[in-house]
């Protein structure tokens, strides 16, 4: 199974470390198209989220490529120092990965829904920019119908499902009381939204940057206040909590301007951003108190959480095993399409030979023969993968190849 992945994540390495190898989507895109020229990849997808950044290729057999090294070069980072971070996967583990990833059983938050999106979004940016291939396609595909399944049949209600719900728990847990708090939310992207829609739950007062964009009006959520980014720095000594989470490349919250900031009440500061919004060095400052996202990670010790993965790992390795099945039998599916064609030219010329002599005019005889074709091609795709769910794979290959002589001898 020629399937590879790298990457880094929140069990080997913490922000510090993970952002150094976070993509922004023009970045990945760059990384995807160069990836793509080279000799012996086939596809290639990009994931990065908080929580982790990974490459994932289809290659050839011989492919000569060291994936953490490459993984490094990119980022233009030391391999010797950042190697013991990454994680290399081949064939099945990699496979058996990306399945577990996609319903959340392997993120930060256990059970979190934001993931299947991420997994989604990686493939569609993948896709648009011609940069995957068919391997790839269904594998991503596959997985994220997988973790559908499990968020349908398997009930994770002792768990939040996002970092800035289990954020508000920890808050509630260290007794700080939300309501009637003024709050900012640096970022309107999707977490910034949901961090602006928790709060507002909560009952607290909510203040939301946006930048100016020239396609328009920006949406806010509901309740929540708007000032421009530019005058986040005037607005936060009105605030009790800063929240910030964008997809920038630099802070926006430095200790510079912080320091400059003569604060009339304790400010606390969390961080959801990768790579890190917030200058950490803003701890030394005096009634500032700072969280980033390695702070909150959910306790999962829950008597029915055995029970649950048992559920999640049968649902998923029948995925998986679909997946191995179409994976081994790929190869058949051209000429599967092939004895579909030959067959419905078949049945038409025998159809035609048989009624050619009715009066039917030539436009209504060309719809019925393409409407014949059509059914005939669908009734024999549904033989011959029928036969393929009922037989093991030898055996149908077998009878693949024996029909395929029928036509083709």
């Amino acid at each position: 199974m020629n399937i590879r992945m790298v990457g880094i994540d929140h069990d080997k390495a913490s922000v510090e470390y993970r952002e150094q190898f976070a993509l922004t989507k023009t970045n990945c895109i760059k990384a995807m198209m160069k990836l793509k020229e080279t000799n012996g990849i086939n596809g290639c997808v990009i994931l990065s989220t908080c929580n982790r950044t990974e490459i994932w290729i289809s290659h050839e057999e011989h492919l000569d490529l060291p994936l953490k090294e490459y993984f490094c070069k990119l980022k233009g980072l030391d391999y010797a120092s950042y190697e013991k971070f990454l994680t290399e996967r081949r064939e099945l583990e990699a496979v058996n990965h990306l399945f577990n990833l996609a319903c959340g059983i392997k993120s930060k938050v256990f059970g979190e829904d934001q993931i299947i999106s991420q997994v989604k979004e990686a493939l569609a940016l993948a896709r648009d920019n011609y940069c995957t291939d068919n391997v790839l396609e269904v594998l991503f595909r596959m997985a994220v119908t997988a973790a559908k399944k499990v968020k349908t049949n398997v009930k994770l209600s002792h768990v939040n499902y996002s970092v800035i719900d289990e954020a508000v728990s920890c808050l509630k847990r260290e007794q700080i009381e939300l309501r009637n708090k003024t709050c900012m939310v640096i970022g309107n992207g999707e977490m910034g939204k949901l961090s602006a829609m928790a709060l507002k739950k909560e009952g607290a007062d909510v203040t939301v940057t946006v930048r100016q964009y020239k396609s328009g009006v920006v949406e806010i959520p509901e309740g929540c206040r708007r000032i421009h980014y530019g005058e986040r720095m005037s607005y936060i000594n009105n605030c009790d909590i800063v929240i910030s989470a964008t997809a920038s490349p630099n802070c926006t919250i430095s200790m510079e301007d912080l320091g400059l900031v003569e604060l009339r009440k304790p400010l606390l500061l969390l961080d959801l951003a990768v790579p890190r919004d917030i200058d950490p060095r803003v701890t030394e400052l005096n009634r500032v108190k700072l969280y980033d996202i390695d702070d909150f990670k959910l306790d999962i010790s829950d008597e029915k959480l055995e029970e649950n993965l048992r559920q999640i790992e049968a649902i998923l390795q029948a995925q998986i095993d679909e997946f191995v099945e179409w994976y081994e039998c790929r190869d058949l599916i051209l000429v599967v399409q092939q004895i579909a064609d030959l067959a419905a030219k078949d049945i038409g010329n025998r159809v035609w030979g048989v009624s050619g002599k009715l009066n039917i005019e030539e436009d209504s005889r060309e719809s019925l023969e393409n409407t014949i074709q059509e059914a005939s091609k669908k009734v024999v795709d549904k033989l011959i993968f029928g036969l393929r769910d009922n037989l093991n794979v030898d055996t149908w290959r077998e009878c693949v190849e024996g029909m395929n002589k029928i036509y083709t001898e």
